[in-house]
């Protein structure tokens, strides 16, 4: 048996980051061999994650890359199996690169095609590389369930714990301010840009509801539309992110705060963790 010494077992353990003892044991059974020990323990944290295929991945976090100026904007989910991983360096810094690779990179139509592209922090290492040595280290599951590209300047946010984020598509304004509204968004959370992109059904049954609603209140038949034509205020100002009174000024509408400062709202997706919302983009193919 090959004589296996502190000094191999240590610099085994800096290049992986694994515990002493299953360091020194696979530099045992390889003969002293230190990147014939690294194989043999990627491989057995490939097959120990996969015997845990169905576990719940409740935990993670989103990443976001923007570029106000020119674009693209890019989103990602990475979820994990516990709350500890999802803030650990190395995932916050691995979710980044996903969302920064989807954006300025060739782009993807699916999470399998962005793990196959390179990580922009690690150049000459595959995403799905960077990934299998953190689980290695880690031996949770990684899962990546949505991704999605915007193809136009963006402005972002994402929140502490990277448990809700923003993509907001603009044109024009700055990157402060798209951060701004983006952060509106997820505390308000719009249903929509504009007036124009609510579904027209659901904007005519409102407007019947009030209709009655000023009927039953006895109100005259000349004043109604007048009446009604206020409160569809109302409820667009409650739902349409252009009309809502912005968060950090409420004598002002977000759209009139993006209008002063030069800037159109084009469109945002919000997500939350693990939940799927009516504004997601449509992930990009590949360019």
């Amino acid at each position: 048996m090959a004589d296996i010494t502190a000094a191999m077992v240590k610099e085994l353990r800096d290049q992986t980051q694994l515990p002493m003892m299953k360091c020194k044991k696979a530099l045992q059974d390889s003969g002293g061999d230190i990147e014939a020990a690294k194989e043999a323990l990627r491989k057995e944290g490939e097959a120990f994650i996969d015997g845990r295929g169905d576990r719940s991945t409740e935990e993670g976090r989103l990443a976001i890359y923007v570029d106000t100026e020119k674009g693209p904007g890019a989103i990602i989910e990475l979820q994990v199996e516990s709350a500890p991983v999802a803030g650990n360096e190395e995932v916050v810094a691995l979710a980044n690169d996903l969302a920064k690779q989807l954006a300025t990179g060739p782009g993807a139509a699916t999470p399998d095609e962005l793990w196959e592209q390179e990580c922009p922090s690690q150049p000459g290492k595959k995403l799905k590389e960077v990934r299998d040595e953190i689980v290695n280290k880690i031996r949770e599951v990684f899962r990546m369930p949505r991704i999605a590209r915007i193809d136009a300047p963006c402005g972002g946010y994402v929140h502490h714990d990277g448990k809700s984020a923003v993509l907001l598509e603009v044109e024009g304004g700055d990157a402060a301010l798209a951060k701004d509204i983006s952060m509106h968004v997820a505390a308000m959370k719009p249903q929509a840009a504009t007036k124009e992109e609510l579904d027209p059904t659901v904007v005519e049954a409102e407007r019947k509801i009030q209709i009655d609603r000023a009927r039953s209140e006895g109100k005259p038949e000349n004043i109604i539309e007048k009446m009604i034509e206020g409160r569809m205020r109302n409820f667009y100002a409650e739902i349409v992110l252009e009309e809502q009174p912005f968060v950090k000024d409420d004598k002002q509408s977000v759209g009139a705060v993006a209008k002063a400062a030069g800037m159109k709202i084009k469109g945002f997706t919000l997500w939350k963790l693990g939940e799927t919302t009516a504004n997601e983009a449509e992930p990009a193919a590949a360019s």
